[in-house]
């Protein structure tokens, strides 16, 4: 009997300003998945709109009762999604809540640590507990705006500092603030973007990049991604406008590569996650000139275009980028 191929739905879009790159991200999927194997479909959402992209330049919408759609009469069921949504619904629960609902196996871990990872203060807090470097930060809700004393941020945080939305994507609303008048306007920005914003100590420092994945039977981390940038941080023109500096494997000695390695791996466990995530950190120096290594945030649905770090890591380490994609969607069947 042949062998009856598993049906994967990209799950892409959303409803945060990512939306776009969320695409991008699953055009790259696309292209990436082995089709002998899966039959794989493009399911953009934004809002209330579900639907297939299909082939033929049609759309197809999705039976959100149990993520089905029609082709050619017949309904098409899913096996699995890959969700790869930057931003909300897919990043910080939402989809994952669905999908448990309806009982389908997908991407990303679960609910809680989604939602967790997703509020970088909350993930901040959470993870200092388990002896994780991470910067001084305070977070303001909206509202709270004009309770905030100046005064006490730049004594507390130091400048200059970051100010970012706390639950949202890292590519829009960000800004560093090196004296205290531009506070105000940075938090105007990041309002824009989300109800919560965290200020967050700057590090001054080498930023790197990390991918990682977990099976039944191994641990894969990726060599890590070195950025440089001579914008002032990697915001989203360094992202996506070519205006970075993307070194692979990173300028790391030796030792300290594997100490990430290993804080990578560490991370993982602790947070029990699922699939592919990518961890950012600042390599600083402590008072013995010794490397210190600085987690700044999780993405747990890490970009996935040709030239996004996770498959520029995967070439890195002689992998393909194919049978690593079969491995996170046949962990969850084995």
């Amino acid at each position: 009997m042949e062998n009856i191929k598993r049906n994967i739905a990209i799950v892409c879009g959303g409803d945060s300003s990512e939306h776009d790159v969320s695409m991008r991200s699953a055009q790259g999927l696309y292209s990436f998945f082995d089709k002998e194997r899966y039959n794989v479909y493009i399911v953009d959402i934004k809002g209330q709109d579900w639907h297939v992209d299909l082939e033929n330049g049609e759309t197809a919408k999705i039976d959100r009762e149990d993520f089905s759609f029609m082709l050619n009469g017949k309904a098409v069921v899913f096996d699995y999604a890959y969700i790869t949504i930057h931003g909300t619904p897919g990043e910080n629960g939402i989809m994952q809540g669905y999908f448990e609902l309806i009982h389908l196996p997908y991407s990303t871990s679960g609910v809680l640590v989604e939602a967790m990872t997703f509020d970088k203060y909350v993930l901040n807090n959470y993870l200092r507990g388990f002896g994780i470097n991470v910067g001084k930060s305070i977070i303001v809700r909206r509202g709270e705006e004009n309770e905030l004393s100046e005064e006490k941020i730049e004594k507390e945080i130091g400048m200059p500092c970051f100010v970012k939305p706390a639950a949202d994507g890292s590519s829009f609303g960000v800004s560093k603030v090196k004296n205290i008048d531009q506070l105000a306007p940075a938090l105007r920005v990041a309002f824009m973007e989300s109800d919560e914003v965290m200020i967050e100590s700057f590090l001054d420092g080498t930023e790197i990049s990390i991918g990682c994945y977990k099976t039944k039977e191994k641990t894969v981390v990726f060599p890590a991604t070195e950025v440089v940038t001579s914008n002032e941080f990697f915001d989203y023109n360094a992202k996506y406008n070519g205006q970075v500096k993307e070194i692979t494997p990173a300028r790391l000695s030796d030792e300290t590569a594997k100490r990430v390695a290993e804080e990578t791996s560490r991370i993982y466990d602790i947070l029990h996650c699922n699939g592919i995530i990518r961890i950012d950190y600042i390599i600083s120096k402590d008072e013995q000139g010794n490397d210190k290594i600085n987690m700044l945030e999780i993405n747990t649905t890490p970009g996935m275009t040709a030239t996004s770090f996770i498959p520029q890591q995967v070439r890195a380490a002689k992998l393909d980028i194919k049978d690593v994609l079969t491995d996170i969607v046949e962990n969850q069947f084995n």
